[in-house]
């Protein structure tokens, strides 16, 4: 479940994924390390490192399209995204839609799809994200329905360090008993191909631990 990849990380404005490519034309491809591979505030890899690499292609026209994979836990084999969307942008404006696809290689009957929705005003975000297709068990988290809604600001430091803080609430359309429901924040601290994070999640059952993840990423 991991759209939101090492190298937008260092990029300080995060708005829960990593589309907006609307540069001149051309084929990109990153690769990735992390000491615990989060998204969207919950570990994907059983609090341990996680590699990662992606290839991508954006169009002078504003559509991208590309593929990521990422290592999850012990015994869970590899999730792989693929996904394509437009970007555009507007004075300070800029907005991303598009549709992304999880796919997992150990993990029955668990891939999905959303559609996704961001924006940008200056150092300003903001997103949602709906799912569309799931093999998800009907009533149950992450089934069709789910929305996931994301704000974050960025701020540059001194010595060309970065600061970006993310919000986000995930709303799960289920039928399980019990609030299921959670938000989370996270800080990032990122300076050239480095990140810091600090994430925080809270769920109706209670606060989550503190993360503390340090990330690496490039792109070429």
């Amino acid at each position: 479940m991991k759209f939101l990849k090492l190298t937008t990380l260092a990029a300080a404005v995060l708005a829960a994924s990593s589309f907006s490519q609307v540069a001149s034309a051309e084929v990109s491809a990153n690769i990735g390390v992390t000491s615990n591979y989060l998204w969207r505030g919950m570990t994907q890899s059983s609090d341990s490192a996680s590699v990662s690499g992606g290839l991508d292609y954006a169009a002078d026209s504003g559509f991208y399209a590309g593929t990521w994979v990422g290592s999850l836990g012990e015994g869970s084999g590899a999730e792989t995204d693929f996904y394509l969307g437009y970007g555009g942008q507007s004075g300070d404006f800029s907005y991303d839609v598009g549709y992304v696809y999880y796919a997992y290689t150990d993990l029955t009957d668990s891939n999905f799809g959303e559609l996704y929705f961001n924006g940008s005003l200056g150092a300003f975000g903001f997103g949602v994200a709906y799912t569309a297709n799931s093999e998800y068990d009907d009533g149950s988290t992450f089934d069709a329905g789910d929305l996931y809604y994301s704000v974050s600001y960025g701020f540059d430091l001194p010595n060309e360090y970065s600061l970006g803080l993310t919000a986000g609430y995930y709303d799960f359309d289920t039928d399980t008993q019990g609030d299921v429901d959670f938000a989370h924040i996270q800080a990032d601290i990122s300076k050239g191909d480095f990140t810091f994070s600090v994430s925080k999640a809270q769920t109706d059952s209670g606060d989550g631990d503190i993360k503390f993840v340090a990330s690496w990423g490039t792109s070429f």
